[in-house]
């Protein structure tokens, strides 16, 4: 990947972490693979032991890799990798994965944004629903094509989060943060799939304000449900 280097940021680690990161994760090095020794990875790079021994503790960290003595570094079974890790997701995100890490994303949404809500529903504050309803709000006028249109949704699912006072639903939404802005960009892809998305979170906000928990519950199934709808066309496109 010599047509990387020019692009490097000023953190050499951050950089190597990265692209080693990005390659594990897209499936250029397989669980159970080695990866390339370090003075050929080093030079391929163009980055010092150092700087790949620095990477190397990250991933380890991350649960992406592991040393083994004699052998070298092996990739590790994607069950022991950090899915919740901001760094992890975006690594996925930059290459593209597939409909399965998809599912598999919209199955963990469909566990805890629905009791969320509902949480959201009991727990909320006067200044909560405010927050909110400024948030929807800024969804009804994002400009369709711009960035606007994900992080004004990505703004109203983590005030949800936030309304629950709940620290560890809270802490959860953080820690898939990335995931969720990546979903949105795909599920509002076009123009129309963002407008069709809208009644479904003014019946969410809704229902939050008026203290309905088991409306808010089952309001945000069936907008989980329609996002992943929309994910699945889009990727088809």
């Amino acid at each position: 990947m010599a047509n990387t280097k020019s692009n490097r940021p000023i953190s050499i680690h951050k950089w190597v972490t990265g692209e080693l990161g990005a390659r594990i994760v897209g499936g250029e090095y397989r669980p159970g693979d080695y990866i390339p020794n370090e003075t050929n990875l080093g030079e391929e790079l163009g980055v010092s032991r150092t700087a790949l021994r620095e990477a190397f503790k990250t991933l380890t960290a991350k649960g992406l890799i592991e040393s083994r003595p004699k052998l070298g570094t092996r990739i590790t079974e994607k069950k022991h990798w950090n899915m919740f890790d901001s760094d992890v997701l975006e690594w996925f995100f930059r290459t593209e994965p597939s409909i399965e890490f998809y599912h598999s994303l919209f199955a963990i949404r469909g566990i805890f944004e629905p009791a969320a809500a509902k949480l959201a529903a009991q727990n909320r504050t006067q200044e909560q629903v405010v927050q909110l309803a400024e948030a929807y709000e800024k969804m009804e006028k994002a400009s369709i094509g711009t960035d606007d249109v994900f992080t004004s949704d990505l703004e109203f699912h983590m005030t949800i989060l936030e309304a629950t006072n709940n620290e560890f639903v809270i802490s959860l939404g953080k820690t898939i943060q990335t995931a969720l802005a990546g979903i949105f960009k795909l599920s509002s892809s076009t123009e129309q799939e963002y407008i069709d998305a809208l009644p479904g979170h003014k019946a969410i906000y809704q229902a939050i304000a008026n203290k309905d928990a088991d409306g808010a519950e089952q309001q945000m199934l069936v907008l989980l449900d329609e996002s992943e709808q929309s994910v699945k066309e889009a990727l088809e496109r």
